[in-house]
């Protein structure tokens, strides 16, 4: 087993600043920071240590109407920009958002909603390189959620050309080589009683020639992916379970990924006002059309067991994850365990 041990030092830098202007609206800026040191064992890591930083603009408002309008931009890890929405919710007719492929609506929002004291399963330090349906949120893309009636929301999200990147204002994304075109994703999200429920589904039209392979013949059908699931809560309990398929739509060769399906479940549970601790698996099975000698079927399993602990401003987080077959491969290398440690500081 490769040993990964990860220990993290995180600031997370609240209303660093707040400019406001009457009758126009406010902007608040915040920010976070976290260094990190990694050790893998029995593999080559260069430096191990790391630093990660983010400042996140928030410009809200309101109209005469009574609609209220947020802008949120976003640049981490290095980048001056990374990703923004604009959301814009009027008193009766629903919410209507514009997002920059921050993953964040149609079924890219349910991705993973395993309850956790801290991260996904494949977000505290390894990741396996996990497939998630991901629908039109990883690309510019529009969403109309209803008003919410009885703890139901519809959410239709649309992109006219699933092929990811981000664009500029007055500009087109042009040519990003992806197969996939025009996509739409809807999801109905249930809450009632403190219980959670939610279903989507999400096609994308195939190029009849995919880009990315240059020569391919015409596609057997659009790209798919669904995501159902439950959250249930027991006063400081929460347990819940789902499931997302993806279908490529893949043309019938010998190395054809034809689809993944995840399966996962979790349960949280709060010890006290500041203790919590968690533990989520996840499996994620990847299929090829033709399976054969060499091009099996492969499934990949993650556990991770969370602690996070609580003072004030303060938070200490522990994860022990555990990967089989990361990244779809059965090779000796790609059976990783890890630990995580980090400190977060919020002021």
């Amino acid at each position: 087993m490769n040993k990964l041990t990860k220990v993290g030092l995180s600031a997370l830098c609240g209303s660093l600043a707040s400019i406001s202007a009457a009758n126009a609206g406010e902007m608040n800026i915040t920010g976070t920071a976290q260094a990190t040191y990694t050790s893998v064992g029995g593999g080559v890591t260069g430096n191990p240590i790391g630093l990660n930083s983010a400042v996140t603009f928030t410009g809200s408002g309101e109209l005469d109407n009574g609609s209220t309008f947020k802008l949120t931009l976003t640049g981490a890890d290095q980048a001056g920009y990374s990703v923004g929405s604009l959301v814009l919710t009027t008193p009766s007719l629903g919410v209507i958002g514009i997002s920059q492929a921050s993953g964040g609506q149609g079924i890219g929002g349910y991705d993973d909603k395993l309850p956790t004291a801290w991260e996904e399963s494949w977000g505290a330090g390894i990741s396996g390189s996990i497939d998630l349906a991901k629908g039109v949120g990883s690309s510019m893309n529009i969403q109309y959620s209803t008003p919410t009636v009885f703890g139901t929301t519809l959410k239709i999200a649309h992109a006219p050309a699933n092929t990811g990147g981000l664009v500029n204002d007055k500009g087109v994304g042009g040519d990003q080589g992806s197969y996939k075109q025009n996509g739409w994703d809807a999801v109905l999200d249930v809450n009632a009683f403190g219980q959670n429920i939610f279903v989507g589904i999400s096609e994308s039209e195939r190029d009849s020639a995919s880009k990315s392979a240059g020569t391919q013949s015409d596609p057997r059908d659009n790209h798919q992916e669904g995501v159902a699931g439950a959250i249930l809560s027991f006063g400081p309990l929460k347990v819940g379970a789902q499931a997302t398929a993806e279908y490529t739509g893949e043309t019938q060769t010998a190395s054809a990924v034809y689809g993944y399906k995840n399966v996962g479940w979790g349960a949280a549970f709060n010890i006290n006002d500041n203790l919590s601790v968690s533990y989520a698996t996840l499996e994620s099975k990847k299929g090829y059309v033709g399976a054969g000698e060499g091009n099996e079927s492969v499934k990949m399993i993650i556990d991770s067991y969370q602690v996070a602990y609580t003072m004030g401003g303060a938070t200490l987080k522990w994860a022990e994850t555990d990967v089989k077959n990361s990244g779809y491969s059965t090779a000796t290398t790609a059976q990783v365990d890890g630990s995580t440690i980090a400190l977060s500081l919020a002021f």
